[in-house]
């Protein structure tokens, strides 16, 4: 028979090792089921200067694996596989990582975000080394170098107007003549000198050896090309929830991100488990639809997407599980 743990955590990024460190402290040894490339994003991160506590920055598998020491002191158990399915339909849920199965009483699903690649030739060599998806975490090493942004959304906007600050040149690249982002966002693009629009360009190439040195560009209309030397280039295209392993069994909204209480509270969303009192949700924001089913991180997150604000969900999420357990128990 399989053991019945308290918790499950899905997911290796900060919010999921923040929750796991919670409760281990609890008491609850939380089974962490963290993928085989565990540590999210912040693992293709070189250096981190806007996480607390290092006024000389981090390197972002440091500070996951760090993480995720701390939460094994603490007695969490970590098993490095990737889920592929659950079944939340009844208690105890169920969870399965190929054939096997793991069982618990509540699940936390903290699997992140994938940030959409352009898919271009050397993209993939470059991550980390001049190419990026976050201008927000790395715009300050690009003082006085030549950037270049590729998106047409409201992500693609704010990561211009943060190079702005630090960068020698800034060019967005967009392939259509027109912003989907924002109407405010557009303008403060668009009335900002310092930055620079390629309509109807994509980027067909990154080059370099040990970073980026030149982007090759094409013209989606004629197919001409042209090299420009390119120090940094900043992919914002968009991100993905990582949640397909949660469709049909939880809400979620319309680009997959997990919908939560204050999610279903703007979404008029129909509630999965029709038992749940909304006295429930106001007692635990990080409830899903499914009553001892939580989610944190970015694959609730479409907006800050920060490492600290992941972090920060799951402290929040354990907590809701801590007290939800409690409560639980108690009936």
């Amino acid at each position: 028979m399989n053991e019945i743990h308290n918790t499950i955590i899905i997911g290796s990024g900060p919010a999921g090792w923040t929750a796991a460190i919670y409760l281990a402290r609890a008491g609850l040894s939380p089974l962490v089921l963290a993928g085989e490339q565990n540590g999210g994003q912040l693992m293709l991160t070189t250096v981190i200067e806007n996480f607390p506590g290092f006024p000389e920055g981090v390197d972002g598998p440091t500070l996951m694996m760090n993480m995720r020491a701390q939460a094994q002191k603490f007695g969490t158990q970590i098993i490095d596989k990737t889920v592929t399915k659950m079944d939340v339909t009844a208690q105890p849920f169920k969870v399965w990582v190929g054939e096997q199965t793991y069982e618990a009483q509540s699940i936390l699903i903290a699997t992140g975000a994938e940030s959409v690649w352009l898919g271009a030739k050397g993209e993939s060599e470059f991550i980390g080394r001049g190419v990026s998806t976050c201008a927000v975490c790395d715009a300050a090493f690009f003082k006085g170098k030549t950037t270049f942004v590729v998106g047409g959304g409201d992500a693609a906007m704010e990561d211009a107007l943060a190079l702005t600050k630090f960068a020698k040149s800034v060019t967005l690249i967009h392939r259509r003549d027109s912003f989907k982002a924002s109407k405010i966002m557009q303008e403060r693009v668009l009335n900002n000198p310092s930055v620079h629009v390629m309509w109807n360009s994509a980027v067909s190439e990154i080059k370099g050896s040990e970073h980026v040195t030149s982007i090759v560009v094409e013209d989606v209309n004629t197919h001409t090309t042209q090299e420009l030397p390119a120090d940094g280039v900043f992919v914002a295209i968009g991100h993905k929830p990582s949640s397909s392993f949660c469709a049909g069994a939880i809400a979620l909204d319309d680009k997959g991100f997990i919908l939560t209480r204050l999610g279903f509270e703007k979404a008029s969303v129909e509630l999965a488990s029709s038992h749940i009192e909304e006295s429930t949700f106001v007692a635990y924001p990080t409830h899903t639809s499914v009553e001892g089913v939580f989610a944190a991180g970015d694959c609730v997150d479409f907006r800050y997407k920060q490492a600290i604000t992941a972090s920060g969900f799951g402290c929040m999420a354990a907590l809701d599980i801590e007290k939800w357990l409690e409560e639980k128990s108690s009936v």
